[in-house]
């Protein structure tokens, strides 16, 4: 299965639509989401410190998801119910789908903000394609942020990572609460991400699987250190 578009919405924060972004969001959703799931969160933000930011918010692509009985949903890559603690990972879909973020990471330099202004985050499954995706990057971002979500084959990460993105900055945080993607999970990746040097800014907060207001504003306070200069 291959796919070479995402429908993407976009808006500009701080200022009018034709305003020169000084900055770039890239949103990646989660499982059976699209890309208007993030757009009321996002407009929560204050970022006027940093200038016009553009947030770019792209739609998976359609596909059989596995652990929902092969029902077609939005989604960056198919889920394999558990067998026991093991965990069986669509490395193909992965893969494919990191191409394709790849792509919106390389559409935005065409179009003027260079990597090292444009910051790539996700939420669960996007959570796990920032990681994958951001870590693999050619060229330097300015930083990833991964909300209630994982690093998808962790231990192709060191090998596979690219040199550029070995020290980038990472916003990570998740709910104690959360049944779908449990805390347990966002730590193992938290300690992988630690143990291969990375610096990781690590946020925990009493919710399930989604996003509090504690969480957006020190996300915001994370953004705004990190672009406004």
């Amino acid at each position: 299965m291959t796919f070479h578009t995402l429908e993407t919405l976009e808006l500009i924060s701080g200022g009018s639509p034709s305003a020169a972004p000084v900055a770039s969001v890239v949103v990646l959703h989660g499982l059976g989401a699209d890309g208007n799931d993030f757009v009321p969160i996002v407009q929560e933000l204050d970022l006027d410190a940093i200038g016009p930011v553009r947030f770019v918010f792209p739609s998976a692509p359609v596909r059989p998801v596995t652990l929902n009985g092969g029902y077609e949903m939005r989604a960056w890559y198919d889920i394999h119910p558990p067998v026991g603690q093991s965990r069986r990972e669509d490395e193909a879909g992965l893969r494919e789908s990191c191409a394709l973020v790849q792509g919106l990471l390389d559409r935005e330099a065409a179009r003027g903000v260079p990597p090292s202004r444009t910051v790539l985050m996700g939420f669960s499954q996007g959570c796990a394609m920032t990681l994958m995706a951001g870590l693999r990057a050619p060229q330097r971002l300015a930083g990833l942020v991964g909300l209630s979500g994982y690093l998808p084959l962790a231990a192709r990460t060191l090998a596979e990572r690219s040199e550029a993105n070995r020290d980038v900055p990472i916003f990570l945080a998740h709910g104690t609460h959360d049944p779908v993607v449990v805390v347990e999970r966002g730590a193992e990746s938290r300690d992988a991400l630690q143990a291969l040097g990375h610096a990781v800014d690590w946020h925990t907060y009493p919710m399930e699987h989604s996003v509090c207001a504690q969480e957006v504003a020190d996300l915001n306070a994370w953004l705004v250190r990190l672009l406004a200069n």
